[in-house]
């Protein structure tokens, strides 16, 4: 999994005025949940553009005063008017215990029921997995070769190797739609 870095720098102003005081000079409040010891930081908002808009998942390597952490970003918050990052909270990365992160879905293969008519829809981009982070891909590839017209790919159907797949088993993953083209076809193939 790739790593992406951040310098942040941290902060002893913990309370409402503090932090819009922050906003206001372009830096993002955001908490390292390090079990009883929580570390308290800010990061410039041009820093976090390329982490956060873009499909890939990332273990952030944080620089905080000379100090380095491994983390997943756990939650963001975002302005509901101007989506602007108001808020991020970390959670660190250790080798041997595992983390739960959504990673994205990638499609391979050409469908049956893409061939015969029917159109491709990803309903799920990402998947929630857990895992040691030595065993984390990039991405999570689904084989749609042999998915027909009308049929689609549940999580309760994909396994990965290492990885316990966190998110419900009966929501479906991708399917190939019926067209209208392809429903004219086969119904003029059943009229001869």
């Amino acid at each position: 999994m790739k790593t992406f870095e951040i310098n942040g720098s941290l902060r002893t102003d913990l309370g409402k005025k503090a932090t819009k005081a922050l906003r206001k000079e372009g830096l993002v409040p955001c908490v390292l949940y390090n079990g009883d010891d929580n570390v308290h930081f800010t990061v410039s908002a041009q820093d976090l553009h390329h982490l956060l808009y873009t499909d890939q998942v990332y273990i952030v390597a944080l620089t905080i005063d000379g100090k380095v952490y491994e983390a997943v970003i756990k939650e963001l918050q975002f302005h509901p008017v101007s989506d602007e990052v108001l808020h991020i909270d970390f959670l660190p990365v250790s080798e041997d215990k595992p983390i739960q992160i959504n990673i994205p879905v990638k499609l391979v293969g050409s469908s049956e029921g893409v061939k015969a008519g029917g159109k491709l829809q990803l309903q799920m981009r990402y998947l929630k997995v857990k895992g040691i982070k030595a065993n984390l891909p990039e991405k999570l590839e689904v084989d749609v070769t042999a998915l027909g017209l009308g049929k689609s790919i549940q999580v309760g159907e994909l396994t990965f190797e290492n990885l316990e797949l966190l998110s419900a088993k009966n929501a479906v993953v991708v399917t190939v739609k019926l067209t209208r083209a392809a429903r004219g076809a086969a119904a003029a193939s059943a009229e001869k």
